[in-house]
């Protein structure tokens, strides 16, 4: 699978459409599809899949137990604002008003590549999340990462 790097800044039109930021498309595979899937993402980011990733992500949360109310909850919450999107003639994808809404996006957006997906953020949003989480970055690294890193010299873990 593919992994997405980079960081953009991109405008949004008054009917929602954005350009996709030319650093992204030249990661996508020769003949890659022009289609998507946009999404709610977590702290008020919308989040944009290619469809095979979306698939296998999909595939996983079906699997979950319906039985269960938090993971109907879940469902409900992650799963019904998801849109197929395709890229028009002139690259552009169109975020549906109602994810718009939802992220707070206004004219600019930040396109964040984050491995396998996308998180699109309203800019001001994105640099306020960004500064008010830099000076717990270091912490949460060792948090998350629990001590291990990987060596990329010697392509080996360590602790």
């Amino acid at each position: 699978m593919r992994t997405f790097l980079g960081e953009y800044e991109v405008a949004i039109d008054a009917k929602g459409r954005f350009l996709l930021p030319s650093g992204f498309r030249k990661q996508l595979p020769e003949g890659a599809e022009s289609r998507f899937v946009v999404n709610r993402g977590f702290e008020n980011c919308l989040v944009l899949y290619p469809v095979a990733v979306w698939d296998a992500l999909s595939a996983q949360i079906s699997s979950l137990n319906d039985f269960n109310p938090k993971v109907r909850e879940f469902k409900r919450l992650f799963l019904n604002g998801a849109n197929y999107v395709e890229t028009d003639s002139a690259d552009r994808v169109l975020l549906p008003k109602n994810l718009q809404e939802y992220a707070g996006i206004k004219k600019e957006i930040v396109f964040s590549c984050q491995g396998n997906k996308v998180e699109i953020w309203d800019k001001e949003t994105y640099y306020n999340y960004i500064n008010q989480n830099a000076d717990s970055f270091s912490d949460l690294a060792a948090e998350v990462a629990g001590g291990t890193f990987i060596n990329p010299l010697s392509g080996g873990l360590h602790g």
